[in-house]
C-alpha cells in the first residue's frame, strides 16, 4: 500500500533539485530543506542572516500550510548553519514563530549550503500533534 502524498505550493520556493517540497506518509509530513529563497523570484532574499532566517521560516510555514498544518505541529526541526555563531540569532527569530512546547531540534555547522547561503532548515510534522 502506498500512502505517500506529495505536498507542493507556489507560496514556497520550487524544488531546485530532484526532491519534493514535502511528502506526507500517513500522519507524518517530511518538509525538505528550505533556504532563504523568495518563492516569486527564486533568488536569495536580500539582507543579512536575520532576513535569511526569517525567509526560511516563512518558507517552512508555507509548505506546512500546504499540508493543512502549521509550524506548531513540527515535532523535529533540523537547522544547518555555515557559522554556528548565528545560533543565538536563530533562537531569537525562532521565538517569533514558535511557542512552548518547542519541537525537538538539532543545529549543525556545515561547510557549505546550496547557493552559498548561511542557513537551511528541514522539519518533520506530526498531524496528530
Amino acid at each position: 500500500m502506498n500512502n505517500k502524498q506529495i505536498i507542493s505550493t507556489d507560496q514556497a520556493p520550487a524544488a531546485i533539485g530532484t526532491y519534493s517540497q514535502a511528502v506526507r506518509a500517513g500522519s507524518t509530513v517530511y518538509l525538505s530543506g528550505q533556504i532563504p529563497l523568495d518563492p516569486k523570484t527564486m533568488e536569495v532574499v536580500s539582507g543579512g542572516i536575520e532576513q535569511h532566517i526569517v525567509q526560511v521560516f516563512e518558507n517552512l510555514k508555507a509548505v506546512a500550510e500546504a499540508a493543512d498544518s502549521n509550524l506548531d505541529q513540527i515535532v523535529k526541526l533540523n537547522i544547518f548553519l555555515t557559522d554556528l555563531g548565528n545560533f543565538a540569532l536563530v533562537n531569537e527569530v525562532m521565538a517569533r514563530y514558535f511557542s512552548q512546547p518547542y519541537p525537538a531540534r538539532a543545529a549543525v555547522e556545515v561547510a557549505g549550503l546550496p547557493k552559498g547561503v548561511g542557513v537551511e532548515m528541514d522539519a518533520v510534522i506530526s498531524l496528530e500533534a
